[in-house]
């Protein structure tokens, strides 16, 4: 068996090193042949170059967004399950294992994990808390963190590239029927939490992020269909 680690990137110089010196190390969990993969999404910074010092095959989207981004990646990959990480997160060896223990179980399908911030305020936490919770009802995974048999995911079609965000959601409600129609499971890891950057929570007003959340509910989720209605993702700020 073999799992192919894939990570989107945009402009992410400074946050890349130590997200990819944290699956490296993570990596080692999983006791199989695995290949780090990165897709430079049109970055503007040395993305790209961090990615290749690092030792990871890098691959190149042009066209500015996140599900392009990780399907291209995908599709350079030749292991038998993909694991998707964002560029600002920090998966664990642990979580790694788990990740190893439920496809080694052999009727996982797909999964996710919970995550948590790395330095976030008190409404913040409680935000990520409460999706956790409906990210467990639901089976939901966030998609900073998502593991995927790699039959299953091009099977589907892989992530909407008519959406701009909430793509994970998409992906993983079309998941659930394939479990369904083959009886297998699709699981939420929870043992050993992701650790991501709160640094949206920080960049963007409670307002900005409310008024993106109140259009998405507004117009049914077609809002998601929009670039400029997803601006938290794709306006670039970083700092």
């Amino acid at each position: 068996m073999k799992v192919s680690v894939v990570v989107p990137a945009y402009n992410e110089e400074k946050l890349l090193p130590g997200t990819l010196a944290s699956i490296r190390a993570a990596m080692a969990a999983l006791g199989v042949d695995a290949e780090l993969i990165v897709c430079d999404n049109n970055s503007t910074d040395r993305t790209a170059q961090i990615a290749r010092e690092a030792g990871a095959i890098v691959v190149f989207e042009p066209i500015n967004q996140i599900s392009r981004a990780r399907n291209a990646g995908a599709a350079r990959a030749s292991g038998d399950w993909l694991i998707f990480i964002d560029a600002d997160s920090h998966p664990s060896p642990e979580l790694f294992a788990d990740v190893k223990e439920q496809i080694a179980g052999g009727r996982c399908v797909a999964g996710g994990s919970t995550v948590v911030f790395d330095d976030a305020a008190a409404a913040p936490r409680f935000a990520v808390g409460a999706w956790n919770l409906l990210s467990r009802a639901t089976r939901w995974a966030a998609g900073s963190f998502i593991f995927c048999e790699t039959a299953a995911f091009r099977a589907l079609g892989g992530f909407s590239t008519e959406l701009y965000a909430g793509e994970e959601i998409d992906l993983f409600r079309r998941l659930k029927r394939l479990a369904r129609r083959e009886r297998r499971t699709i699981v939420i890891l929870h043992r050993h939490p992701l650790v991501t950057s709160a640094r949206k929570t920080k960049l963007y007003r409670w307002r900005e992020h409310l008024a993106v959340l109140g259009k998405i509910v507004s117009t049914g989720g077609r809002s998601l269909r929009r670039r400029d209605s997803c601006f938290p993702w794709y306006d670039g700020r970083r700092e």
